[in-house]
């Protein structure tokens, strides 16, 4: 959730670090500050609620300069959204702290620190951490290990930046499920919680893993495992571009990642199809092994993934006859799990790193599954090094906090391991050779969506005063309802709900009147006529419909009934194209009603604690 940079180098590093926060604004947060240590080797402590663009008016009235420093954006967990609880975090003039994550066992530490004299000025976790580092340098310990030392007292999940300014060559950190990554440069180090807020700097780096303490001077990096052991961790060049986590021409991320669908699309199925055929290699060298033995599927999420997971659900009990039980990870955690036999363990997840679903998978390893695969966005990952299997779904950097081309590259490549898992357990060559050219058709058909874009901006014109929209879906298109709902309430802040339209007769039709505007998902299957006299029950009621519907359907405008045309799809790819309109009509909405698009409030992008 919230964001860290660090720079150790032989120039300024106030500007990278300020650079570095904006880079890491899309992940949520509600206060911003610095730490430099200054050249009379006294720390400079900047901190202020809100926006990085009042951290910088404030640096710019009172500047400050020095060759290392650390810079955190918070959301806040323990304590509320004040200076005094924003990051950095300070014991006396020596020790500067930011953090990630939750310590859990916190408040024992607290009362043990201020036994010994320690004074608590802010209502957060994190000040014991500085303060704890402080009393193991006051006996003697050096840096690296005052830090090693206060992390293995620490129960929960975090990452720690820390330094002290009597030793001004290296900032020390550590890494517990929280993500780090450390970027590489010549005469200078970085190190930070995602890729993009050091993409200005280098495209070179190293993922720490699960326990790594590292420290970083400005000429080398050296990493210890959760042992104490020296290990040498690869080092990766990325890729991403700085341009890639820029807006363009684009008024806001989320419209630029929409917009960017159907490439996306396409770089999933790179290298995923050849000669017509699904490539089961594509998941790993271990998966036509695994597959040939599965005969159940736990799919484990969270929000817009669980959506994903639960569209895939009809995908592979219809065309794999497999089982597929589609749970929330938070829920999955705590409750006593039958796992069947040969049960393949799913995870979905745009940055590999959720704190629930990461859970559930280190608790599946443990839990008798046949294996494990992951459909993720990041390649170095926590989830995509600990499982067994591995979709990529290749979407690029995605800023916006609400998904877009996460959740649909996530769709497509739920796709293709379903039409692998269907082949390995019988499919004909010919039912393949049927399927596959929809599937390859999908960013040809997300393309002709977005170009009803300019008409999408008058519909959204209908729900701008509105306080509460209903959504409805048949079949693999309920879980889409579901996601439409779920866009239109992060980013617009309009309450929303979603129904399989079967069960407005059990409840959701005392709701309905003139001032509920609801929204159908219209694809011409098997359940249009079922859908059709789902509608009629909520015109009756004077409900008014807003119908995207197959330009085949033959639905056409009446009274209370507004039909957005869509260009045809086939059925098995409708639920990736008709999630698109829902996208853009929630983003013209938002913006007609002036929220904050890329940074809904109270959200963030990746959910790093519990």
């Amino acid at each position: 959730m919230c964001g860290i940079v660090g720079v150790i180098g032989e120039r300024n590093v106030l500007p990278i670090l300020v650079e570095g926060l904006r880079r890491l604004e899309y992940r949520g947060y509600d206060s911003a500050g610095v730490a430099v240590l200054q050249r009379d080797r006294t720390i400079g402590l900047c901190r202020t609620v809100g926006k990085v663009a009042e951290l910088a008016t404030k640096l710019d009235e009172r500047p400050l300069a020095g060759q290392l420093g650390v810079a955190h954006t918070r959301w806040a967990t323990h304590g509320g959204v004040t200076e005094a609880n924003a990051h950095p975090h300070l014991s006396g003039d020596r020790v500067a702290v930011i953090h990630n994550g939750i310590i859990e066992n916190y408040q024992e530490i607290k009362d043990e620190l201020e036994a010994k004299g320690y004074t608590f000025e802010s209502e957060t976790d994190t000040e014991v951490a500085a303060h704890l580092v402080h009393d193991y340098l006051k006996e003697g310990d050096d840096l690296v290990t005052a830090v090693g030392k206060s992390v293995k007292r620490f129960t929960g999940a975090f990452a720690l930046l820390v330094y002290d300014a009597e030793d001004p060559d290296r900032i020390v950190v550590s890494r517990v499920a929280s993500p780090l990554v450390i970027g590489l440069g010549i005469g200078e180090n970085f190190v930070a919680s995602g890729v993009p807020a050091l993409l200005p700097v280098t495209q070179r780096f190293i993922y720490l893993e699960q326990g790594d303490l590292a420290e970083i001077t400005r000429q080398e990096v050296r990493v210890l495992d959760a042992d104490g052991k020296d290990v040498e961790r690869e080092i990766h060049e990325t890729q991403w571009t700085t341009e890639s986590a820029e807006k363009g021409p684009y008024r806001h991320f989320m419209l630029k990642e929409i917009f960017e669908q159907p490439s996306a699309l396409a770089n999933t199925l790179y290298g995923r199809i050849e000669s017509g055929k699904v490539v089961a290699e594509s998941l790993g060298p271990q998966a036509s092994e695994i597959l040939a033995n599965v005969e159940n599927i736990h799919i484990v999420a969270c929000g817009t993934s669980y959506h994903a997971g639960c569209v895939a659900k009809y995908w592979l009990e219809a065309l794999s006859g497999v089982m597929a039980q589609v749970e929330i990870a938070s829920e999955y955690r705590y409750r006593q799990v039958a796992v069947p036999p040969n049960t393949l363990f799913l995870t979905l997840s745009q940055s590999g790193e959720t704190a629930d679903t990461l859970e559930a998978l280190r608790m599946a390893k443990q839990a008798g599954y046949l294996g494990s695969l992951t459909v993720c966005n990041s390649a170095h990952s926590s989830m995509v090094r600990e499982s067994d299997l591995v979709m990529m779904t290749q979407a690029g950097p995605e800023i916006g906090v609400a998904s877009t081309k996460a959740f649909t590259t996530q769709l497509l490549s739920m796709l293709i391991v379903t039409l692998i898992l269907a082949r390995q357990r019988g499919m004909s060559a010919e039912m393949e050779a049927e399927l596959v050219p929809h599937v390859m058709h999908t960013a040809a058909a997300v393309e002709e969506v977005l170009a009803m874009n300019d008409g999408l901006k008058h519909v959204a014109e209908d729900f701008a005063e509105k306080e509460h929209t209903l959504f409805l879906g048949r079949g693999p298109m309920w879980p889409i309802a579901m996601e439409g709902a779920l866009k239109l309430k992060e980013i617009s802040y309009i309450h929303a709900e979603a129904y399989a339209a079967g069960e407005l007769k059990h409840g959701p039709l005392a709701l309905i009147d003139e001032d509920m505007p609801v929204i159908v998902v219209a694809p011409n299957n098997e359940l249009l006529d079922k859908l059709k006299s789902n509608m009629q029950v909520v015109r009756a009621r004077g409900g008014q419909l807003y119908v995207f519907a197959d330009r085949e359907t033959g639905l056409e405008d009446e009274e209370g009934i507004k039909v957005i045309p869509m260009p045809h799809a086939d059925r098995l790819i409708a639920p990736i194209v008709y999630t698109v309109p829902l996208q853009l009509l929630s983003y013209h909405v938002a913006v007609l009603k002036g929220t904050d698009v890329d940074q809904p409030r109270n959200l963030a992008k990746s959910v790093t604690v519990e």
